[in-house]
């Protein structure tokens, strides 16, 4: 008898992991795991944030979720959905860390049955897809160009330009938004591109193909990387002469980038004043604002994001679509959209941006 006992103690240890994993909650009360949700790296700060917004939301709307990240690598990432497919779940939520290497995990996802919800950045080369949830990736570079052409006077204003990995769609749409507002005042005379002969060799003209794009891009990529970053920016200035440095303005692809490429102008005894650009109100920056050392960011609220990308899951748990005000072609197909606003911040309203709106604690800032 006292043997039967413990086998049976031994067995309810064993299977007690899985039934508190299935106990939370769950669509229809199944026990199964509802959604997935696949981000690229733990190791950005936007990234961890979402994680924690993700988690909060889906156990307040009562739905399990399980959220993996894929370690900027595009085969830990088709791992990941596979490990999602085998669990049952009936939607994923995928931000991918290459957009066209990801099309491999949304079809295996799509074959099994699965809702594919493309997460801020978008997975190309697939008809597989079935929702985007993004911010108005445009409106962000162009923010960026606004910004730095309301700080130019006169003439022959040094622009230097640098973007962000090839392999995201965002770097794209991010640098279609920032050319079509700065490129006429290139044209004119206003700024003249000193970092990249590919950039000056299309200066002439308002609309770039995707492959002009690609031309610029491979040439001031910082891979989404400060260190990338601080290094094209050190090896531009190197190469800069003397009249190419003095007053900068630099259009710096998110907020990790924008500090590491601010530290090297800053590094700079040539470079007397500097404006750099933004994305993502990393909490550094929105302290490097404070303190001068960046000049603007965009806030892209991820509480409205996830919020949009929660809403579309529940929508196809449910049987029904989410909204839809737009579409973005990845090159397959025209992919079902609703872009999320986005706010430029700046010394000037940073308080009411960030802090008022409830983004973050003030607590979190000094000289605020």
């Amino acid at each position: 008898m006292k043997r039967f006992v413990i086998v049976l103690i031994s067995l309810v240890v064993l299977l007690l992991p899985s039934m508190v994993f299935a106990s939370g909650g769950q669509e229809g009360g199944s026990g199964k795991l509802a959604v997935g949700v696949v981000l690229p790296t733990k190791d950005e700060e936007r990234w961890t944030q979402d994680e924690t917004r993700f988690r909060d939301a889906f156990k307040k709307a009562g739905y399990n979720v399980q959220i993996l990240f894929s370690e900027k690598d595009s085969a830990k990432e088709k791992a990941n959905v596979e490990s999602l497919i085998s669990q049952g779940v009936k939607a994923i939520i995928i931000c991918p860390v290459d957009a066209s290497a990801a099309a491999a995990a949304a079809d295996e996802a799509h074959a099994a049955g699965i809702k594919v919800i493309s997460y801020d950045r978008l997975i190309r080369d697939s008809s597989n897809v079935d929702y985007y949830v993004t911010f108005d990736s445009v409106a962000v570079g162009a923010a960026w160009s606004s910004y730095l052409v309301s700080k130019a006077t006169g003439k022959g204003n040094n622009l230097y330009i640098y973007a962000g990995a090839a392999s995201d769609n965002n770097a794209f749409l991010f640098f279609q938004g920032a050319w079509q507002v700065i490129q006429p005042k290139i044209a004119d005379g206003t700024f003249r591109i000193v970092n990249s002969s590919e950039a000056i060799a299309l200066q002439n003209k308002a609309t770039l193909t995707r492959d002009e794009m690609a031309r610029i891009i491979g040439q001031v990529t910082t891979n989404w990387s400060p260190s990338d970053a601080k290094n094209i920016a050190e090896s531009n200035l190197t190469a800069a002469s003397a009249d190419q440095k003095g007053v900068c303005y630099v259009l710096s692809p998110n907020d990790q980038t924008a500090r590491a490429i601010g530290d090297a102008f800053a590094a700079d005894k040539a470079v007397t004043k500097y404006y750099t650009t933004g994305q993502d109100a990393d909490k550094s920056s929105i302290q490097y604002i404070i303190d001068g050392k960046q000049s603007m960011t965009v806030l892209k609220d991820v509480r409205t994001l996830v919020a949009d990308a929660i809403a579309a899951a529940i929508a196809y748990l449910k049987g029904s679509n989410p909204p839809q005000t737009n579409t973005y072609n990845n090159g397959k197909i025209d992919v079902p959209a609703k872009p999320s606003a986005i706010v430029s911040v700046t010394k000037d309203n940073v308080k009411a941006a960030i802090v008022d709106s409830g983004y973050y604690p003030a607590s979190l800032f000094t000289g605020l």
